[in-house]
């Protein structure tokens, strides 16, 4: 059964970090293209960022708004993705998914709030 179980959401005021977590199991995780997705209050989803594998492992894309501020890791030892958020804004509060690349199959969120 392939399972995507994001953790590490929350409340942070502007200017905070989250550190946000996604457990991985059912396939082939190392060799499996992630993503981080969010979806803002009653906006479509937005990509976050892409961790590629392969001979394009170690390169991981991502959105203009994030960029700077949000890092992609993966341990392909414990099939665990993190997302590291640092200056967080009100703009970055959403419901947040890792995903498959190949099949956009998504976990069951967590959200983020930046509020102060």
């Amino acid at each position: 059964e392939i399972r995507l179980v994001e953790s590490g959401g929350g409340l942070v005021q502007p200017g905070g970090s989250l550190r946000l977590s996604c457990a991985a199991s059912g396939f082939p995780f190392a060799s499996t293209v992630m993503k981080w997705v969010r979806q803002p209050p009653g906006k479509g989803l937005e990509g976050v960022s892409t961790s590629f594998v392969g001979v394009a492992a170690n390169i991981t894309t991502y959105a203009v708004s994030v960029k700077g501020r949000f890092t992609t890791i993966r341990d392909d030892a414990k099939n665990m993705l993190y997302l590291q958020m640092n200056n967080l804004t009100p703009d970055d509060s959403a419901v947040y998914f890792c995903a498959r690349l190949q099949d956009e199959w998504r976990g069951q969120r967590t959200q983020v709030t930046v509020s102060s």
